[in-house]
């Protein structure tokens, strides 16, 4: 590296310190801005970088379950005695992969890593794989997002699949279930490992799917079961494009208080609520086999998991446990409907919805979600907040789910559960409303009292 590299470099970095820094006194995390001032004193800091991992590094894509797939990866390569780079609070666009790294890094330029574990936006994969060449690539499940954005999932699909052909030796983790997944491993040459839920779960209602046409030939498809949304066991009815077997798959799946199954025979249980959690565990566990891995001690990892911030996140205010989740398309809100609905106690229902630029500007698939089915004999109130509150009203309004009371506070909606007779409080928010209902469930501890 001559004289001048490393002064480029070395002032990088520091910037990058010095913004995470500031951030910090002033109560922020700033996960992205310190890697997009560090970018433009060196805008190939991430290649500098990410070069020095020793071992490999694993890229982490899907529409939903990301963070939780790339910490909890994280996490069982840390126990495995690695030193890790990760990106945990989801920064996953080019600015907050350059602020993990530059984080990690010292001054002089030079990382202390076996892997790298990093969570990417799929719009964002070409990107940083300029800089940046994974070798190993889980992609988790694609569904609709964001649509002013991403635009159909089409377009989704066309952006991943120019960032693989752009990796020469990596494996691809996909998950089977999922037709949109599955088309990677048909479409290149790459080495693919596949994983996946081998038995049929949940009651067959209908759900919004995305897979009623073959990725491949266009025909149409048959499902033997679904899941949710388009994962499941299908085939096309016009070619030979199908549900491949997964070298990694999950069997004896029991849903309650907590989650037990099977991966490949071997039981594990988790105190973790969500049926689509169990594709973050197998997507961990496909990934750690990618690498030759040991996973002996799986089961003991996801036993010592917690959640991150909004997935499922449980605070205790006045002796009521309140319960923080993010869902932020169709796909992720009809699963999180179906978790609130297996906890069988009385519950107050919060619903915040926000259009910040990182939420998305489109709210119409606010009408994809099947909120009929919010309306049980365990629903005590149901309140809807956020910035687009009214939308979210109407939406009920339509489904002719009565709303008990619009709030532009969320504080207030929460204090007012907290005098009900229930049991327990839901709060179902999407992105941008995730941080500042977390923020304002720990201010009501302070006042109240109370554990997370």
């Amino acid at each position: 590296m001559n004289q001048w590299v490393f002064m480029k470099v070395f002032l990088a970095i520091l910037a990058a310190r010095l913004t995470a820094f500031l951030a910090k006194l002033r109560g922020g995390k700033s996960s992205s801005m310190p890697g997009a001032i560090a970018l433009k004193i060196c805008p190939d800091l991430i290649a500098r970088l990410s070069s020095q991992v020793r071992k490999g590094i694993v890229c982490v894509c899907g529409t939903n379950g990301k963070t939780t797939t790339n910490n909890l990866l994280c996490s069982a390569l840390e126990g495995a005695g690695n030193k890790v780079i990760c990106n945990k609070l989801g920064a996953n666009m080019k600015n907050g992969v350059a602020t993990a790294f530059a984080l990690a890094a010292r001054l002089n330029g030079r990382i202390d890593a076996d892997y790298a574990s990093i969570e990417v936006d799929e719009a964002s994969t070409i990107k940083v794989f300029e800089y940046m060449k994974p070798q190993v690539m889980v992609i988790s499940n694609l569904f609709r997002d964001q649509l002013d954005r991403y635009g159909e999932i089409d377009i989704t699909v066309d952006l991943l699949t120019k960032a693989i052909g752009m990796l020469d030796d990596v494996t691809l983790v996909l998950n089977a279930d999922d037709p949109l997944c599955t088309q990677f491993g048909y479409k290149t040459d790459k080495k693919t490992l596949y994983f996946g839920i081998s038995e049929k779960v949940l009651p067959q209602t209908d759900d919004t799917k995305e897979g009623r046409f073959c990725p491949i030939c266009g025909g149409k498809q048959w499902y033997n079961y679904y899941h949710y949304s388009q994962l499941g066991d299908y085939e096309c009815t016009g070619c030979d494009f199908k549900r491949p077997h997964p070298q990694i798959e999950a069997t004896d799946v029991k849903l309650g208080a907590d989650i037990a199954f099977s991966i490949n025979g071997k039981p594990m249980q988790i105190h973790y609520k969500g049926f689509y959690n169990i594709y973050n565990m197998i997507a961990v566990y496909a990934a750690l086999t990618a690498f030759g891995i040991d996973t002996v001690h799986f089961s003991d990892l996801l036993k010592s998991y917690k959640p991150q911030i909004g997935r499922m996140e449980e605070i205790v205010l006045k002796g009521k446990p309140v319960i923080l989740n993010l869902a932020k398309n169709p796909a992720g809100f009809n699963q999180a409907i179906d978790t609130v609905l297996t906890d069988p106690r009385k519950k107050d229902v919060i619903i915040a919805i926000n259009d910040n630029a990182n939420d998305g500007r489109d709210v119409s698939w606010l009408w994809d979600v099947d909120y009929e089915k919010i309306q049980t004999d365990t629903l005590n109130t149901l309140t809807c907040t956020g910035i687009r509150l009214y939308d979210i009203a109407l939406r009920f309004k339509y489904s002719n789910v009565p709303v008990d009371t619009i709030s532009e506070s969320m504080k207030e909606a929460i204090e007012s559960t907290l005098q009900t007779d229930t049991q327990v409080v839901y709060i179902l928010v999407n992105y941008s409303a995730m941080y500042t209902t977390e923020d304002v469930m720990l201010e009501l501890k302070k006042k109240y009292g109370g554990e997370a």
